[in-house]
């Protein structure tokens, strides 16, 4: 499978599956049946995103838990994922994922810091702060190292990056409509696409 075919289905509405579904997996087991039943989790998330959020939800509907999954999500996005870890200790690439976890971890405040108006100002900022910190380390590891000599693998990182910048515009717009309307949701719903295309960019360079 093409890295680009297997990061088709890799949407926002994915997030359920590997912040809450494979940390359960992971707790109750690491045997050949965890395993099997996570790979058939994945395939079936990549055919029909938002397939494991779905289950999710109907977990909680039938033991009549409420609650607001979307804020749940986002609080859980910076928990370390093997997935989404680059092992190779290059510099650029220890870089980079210092500076994506770094993100992951700011946008995972937001539903915390919503209410207090300061807080959640001078978040932004270094919200957009990372933002533009982890673009950089992406432009180091494109123009530096040997890994994207290659110009499939140049075209492929060029264009998850375009896809990130397109996310963190569309963050910042959705803070626009906020600011007018007051509609918090608008923003939790962004940031998660904004780490689900952070998260793109560590899969890819993952697999390399």
């Amino acid at each position: 499978m093409k890295m680009d075919d297997e990061l088709q289905g890799f949407k926002p509405e994915s997030l359920s599956l590997y912040v809450i579904i494979e940390p359960v997996l992971n707790e109750i087991s690491s045997g050949p049946d965890a395993q099997t039943l996570r790979a058939a989790l994945k395939k079936a998330e990549r055919h029909n995103p938002g397939l494991t959020k779905d289950i999710v939800m109907g977990i909680l509907k039938a033991k009549g838990v409420k609650v607001d999954l979307t804020k749940v999500l986002l609080k859980l996005c910076a928990c370390e994922s093997e997935e989404y870890t680059i092992t190779r200790r290059e510099p650029q690439f220890v870089r980079l994922q210092d500076q994506s976890q770094a993100l992951k971890m700011i946008l995972a405040t937001l539903p915390d810091v919503a209410v207090d108006r300061p807080r959640f100002l001078q978040t932004i900022k270094e919200i957009a702060s990372g933002i533009k910190e982890m673009l950089e380390a992406v432009q180091v590891l494109f123009r530096h190292h040997e890994a994207f000599a290659n110009p499939d693998k140049r075209k492929a990182l060029d264009g998850h990056k375009r896809d990130f910048i397109r996310s963190s515009k569309g963050f910042s717009d959705t803070l626009k409509m906020y600011f007018r309307d007051g509609n918090i949701q608008v923003v939790y719903a962004s940031a998660i696409h904004l780490v689900t295309e952070t998260n793109t960019l560590l899969k890819l360079l993952r697999n390399l």
